[in-house]
């Protein structure tokens, strides 16, 4: 069941994985991430996050989510509240954290983030990988919780310029709030958005991407767990 919801609708929210204490613990770990502005994505070398990939990845393995090699590339903390506030329009997320450029011709839009490479990865490598974003604290749509629109992953990589045409086409966008523990899981071609936080809580979010463990197209991931 949630298998086929993945695959055919890019997402699925499963509540509640992480006891309260458990996410009371991980939020003692934020001070040690010193977040400069809405987010870090260096996190995969503290240890509480690398016993995380751990948790997840049988998790994710034994509902038959992600191969039996696949790997952790990337854990990044976001952080919204009023005091710290952003929204993003509908978007993919196509940039991968590579070691060194790659010649390769389906590779595009280089770039660099927090002194780390970035790629934007072909589609056929995109549809491989898989977004894990466990919620610290509750998430309602005060608090900017993620919206998406269902089915959009299957479109491959949409051109800014004809998203509002690929729009006419697809499902209307969904509302993603959860619980404290709750688990989204969503692949990176995914139109996705969110909205300012409006409320007074805190939207703390450990955002985790899983990948092959060998990503072909002559890459290397910059790091792994």
């Amino acid at each position: 069941m949630l298998k086929t919801t993945l695959t055919n609708e890019g997402f699925a929210l499963i509540p509640q994985i992480f006891s309260a204490q458990t996410c009371t613990e991980l939020l003692a770990q934020i001070p040690a991430i010193q977040a400069t502005s809405a987010g870090t994505r260096s996190l995969l070398s503290f240890a509480w996050c690398a016993d995380m990939v751990q948790q997840l990845r049988e998790y994710l393995k034994e509902k038959q989510l992600i191969d039996s090699g696949a790997v952790a590339i990337q854990c990044t903390y976001f952080e919204k509240s009023l005091a710290r506030n952003w929204l993003i329009a509908f978007h993919q997320d196509l940039s991968v954290p590579v070691v060194k450029r790659s010649s390769h011709l389906a590779l595009q839009g280089w770039s660099e983030k927090e002194g780390r490479l970035f790629v934007q990865a072909p589609c056929e490598l995109l549809a491989q990988l898989l977004a894990v974003r466990v919620h610290l604290d509750p998430c309602t749509v005060a608090d900017g919780a993620l919206r998406v629109i269902p089915r959009s992953h299957t479109q491959g990589r949409i051109p800014l310029q004809s998203l509002a045409t690929h729009r006419q086409t697809l499902p209307e966008p969904v509302l993603c709030p959860a619980e404290q523990g709750t688990v989204l899981l969503m692949r990176p071609l995914l139109l996705h958005a969110s909205s300012k936080s409006t409320g007074q809580g805190l939207r703390r979010v450990l955002h985790f991407l899983f990948a092959p463990r060998q990503p072909e197209y002559g890459l290397q991931w910059r790091e792994w767990v």
